[in-house]
């Protein structure tokens, strides 16, 4: 439908939960998305093959499915129509436009983001494959708030093995770090985003090295779970530990609020075990809930985008209970 360059994209992709809240279909919802998640809609996959990814181009995987959720496509004009109400109901804080990577996506990205814009003028973030300066630029002179580019892995050959040369990506490395470094020169630092997956194959120092690169660098990382999914490269691959995803999340949330850091830290064969921080001190943060919740722009939720409501939940979309804080604090064996 918009993969020539005279055609303009027509439809667009919407996350369920999205799709729900701005009224596009019926559903029940356990938790809101306070972000309205939009993804470029093209007849085909993806033009990268990311291991975990079911929009990759040998997926076997669902073409309407990102993660576990899927992404039901809806006229464009509709979509923004709900979103104008929904921003200015108070609803929603963000729109969050993620792209499939297919010769002249960023025609498509533009021609979604002055629509967007024309209508309603709600924070936007762009996700996307890296881009060039100018590319950049545009994006920025269109009135993106934020751009994010997803690095996924936490070492440069953990990404060439699920994102670039060993899986026939076009990615590298080099590549996207170089993008996220023009990224922050023009939005600025910590108005530019990246996303980690836990659970690829690296080990919790390896992340929790990369959180502090990112942060350095004036990127902020977005913590995700690996979900494997039916007819990816890397489906049959496990589940991070709950245990060693709390302990990762909370030296995230530690080092982004410069509470410590990752020289500050101890490690052992690759496993945290000092978050270099008192005790009583963790304790306190721990007991906030606020390091076990979901990570990335402002008013981000992205509710079960790794989990079933039922559990176990990696990221959660909303303030934590009691009881999930007393849980988690016999993970961290902080009882």
């Amino acid at each position: 439908m918009n993969n020539s360059k005279s055609s303009t994209p027509r439809v667009i992709r919407v996350s369920l939960g999205s799709a729900i809240l701005l009224g596009l279909i019926r559903g029940f919802m356990d938790a809101k998305p306070t972000t309205i998640y939009l993804l470029t809609y093209r007849e085909g996959k993806c033009s990268a093959n990311c291991a975990f990814c079911p929009q990759a181009r040998t997926s076997k995987g669902r073409a309407d499915m990102l993660s576990r959720v899927t992404w039901p496509p809806f006229k464009i004009d509709d979509v923004i129509e709900g979103i104008g109400e929904a921003f200015r109901d108070g609803l929603i804080r963000r729109v969050c436009l993620q792209t499939l990577n297919y010769p002249n996506v960023f025609e498509d990205i533009m021609f979604i983001v002055k629509m967007i814009k024309s209508c309603v003028n709600v924070p936007l973030s762009v996700s996307c494959q890296p881009l060039n300066r100018e590319m950049i630029m545009k994006l920025h002179e269109a009135g993106v708030e934020r751009v994010s580019i997803a690095l996924d892995a936490s070492t440069p050959t953990l990404f060439d093995k699920v994102k670039g040369r060993e899986v026939g990506g076009p990615y590298t490395w080099d590549g996207h770090i170089r993008a996220l470094r023009e990224a922050v020169k023009i939005f600025g630092r910590g108005m530019v985003t990246t996303h980690l997956i836990v659970g690829l194959g690296e080990d919790e120092e390896d992340v929790v090295r990369m959180i502090q690169t990112c942060i350095d660098m004036g990127v902020y990382p977005a913590l995700f779970a690996f979900t494997p999914i039916e007819g990816t490269l890397m489906a049959d691959h496990p589940r991070p530990s709950l245990t060693s995803y709390r302990r990762i999340q909370l030296a995230h949330y530690l080092i982004t609020h410069s509470i410590s850091r990752y020289e500050s830290m101890k490690f052992k064969d690759g496993r945290l075990i000092s978050f270099g921080l008192p005790k009583d001190q963790l304790i306190e943060v721990v007991e906030s809930g606020e390091p076990f919740m979901t990570t990335g722009c402002p008013g981000c939720n992205r509710p079960y985008y790794n989990e079933r409501p039922a559990g176990p939940i990696y990221n959660y979309p909303r303030r934590l209970r009691f009881e999930e804080i007393v849980e988690i604090k016999g993970e961290l064996g902080l009882s």
